[in-house]
């Protein structure tokens, strides 16, 4: 049975709207950031873990992650906590597919391709859905 304070639009339909907010902006952070402000230096050499291009990469997300944070109203702490964990998280799904990606030799051509470059933003979709997760129990519900 739904509550009725939740029929009458009182408590969740705000929590529901800043959570829709948070994801929404999330999305289009991470439109530009992994499909228009990467350089030629943040594309090449993906294959070397230690690779200064993706760790730049990763840090333009977690900048503007910032960004969204601060406009959502979330605390410094919380804020810096949240956008290191996304950058570490960045870094690795991207090694990840560029290693897997390299070592098959694969191009869009194939299907395999594909699946990596879906895996790959499937795995970024699942960490933005685990950063609004860490807000509403850190900070929205506060």
């Amino acid at each position: 049975m739904v509550p009725e304070n939740f029929v009458q639009g009182n408590v969740l339909p705000g929590l529901v709207g800043s959570v829709l907010i948070l994801l929404c902006l999330l999305q289009i952070k991470h439109l530009f950031a992994d499909f228009f402000l990467q350089t030629p230096k943040m594309l090449s050499g993906r294959d070397e873990y230690l690779h200064a291009g993706r760790a730049q990469h990763a840090g333009v997300h977690a900048l503007f992650s910032v960004v969204v944070f601060v406009l959502m109203g979330a605390p410094v702490g919380f804020t810096l906590l949240i956008c290191v964990a996304e950058w570490v998280v960045h870094f690795h799904i991207d090694y990840g597919k560029a290693h897997y990606s390299e070592k098959k030799e694969l191009n869009p051509q194939q299907a395999s391709f594909w699946r990596a470059m879906g895996t790959d933003q499937c795995l970024h979709q699942l960490t933005y859905l685990a950063m609004t997760a860490a807000w509403v129990k850190c900070v929205a519900s506060q």
